[in-house]
C-alpha cells in the first residue's frame, strides 16, 4: 500500500474470460478501492476495448493507459476520487 493509502500494483488477470467478466472483475475491485487506487486489468477479450472505457466513464474512473501486445490487452485504471 502506498503512503496515501492507495493500493499500488494491484493486477486483475481476466485473460481468457469473455464479456462481461473482465469488466465485472474490475468493478468488484473498484467497489472497495479507495479513491485514487491504481489497478491493472489484463484481458484478451477484444470487447474489453469498448467495455472497459465505457464502464470507467460511466462511473468516474479513469483509464490512464491501454496497451496491446499480441492478444493481451493491459488497462491501467485509476479509481474515481
Amino acid at each position: 500500500m502506498a503512503q496515501d493509502g492507495t493500493r499500488e500494483g494491484q493486477v486483475i488477470d481476466a485473460r481468457g474470460l469473455n464479456c462481461p467478466l473482465p469488466v465485472l472483475r474490475l468493478r468488484k475491485y473498484l467497489l472497495t478501492a479507495p479513491p485514487g487506487a491504481v489497478v491493472e486489468l489484463l484481458a484478451t477479450d477484444r470487447a474489453a476495448l469498448k467495455d472497459v472505457p465505457s464502464f470507467c466513464a460511466a462511473h468516474g474512473h479513469v483509464v490512464e493507459t491501454l496497451a496491446s501486445q499480441g492478444n493481451d490487452l493491459r488497462f491501467r485504471v485509476t479509481a474515481a476520487a
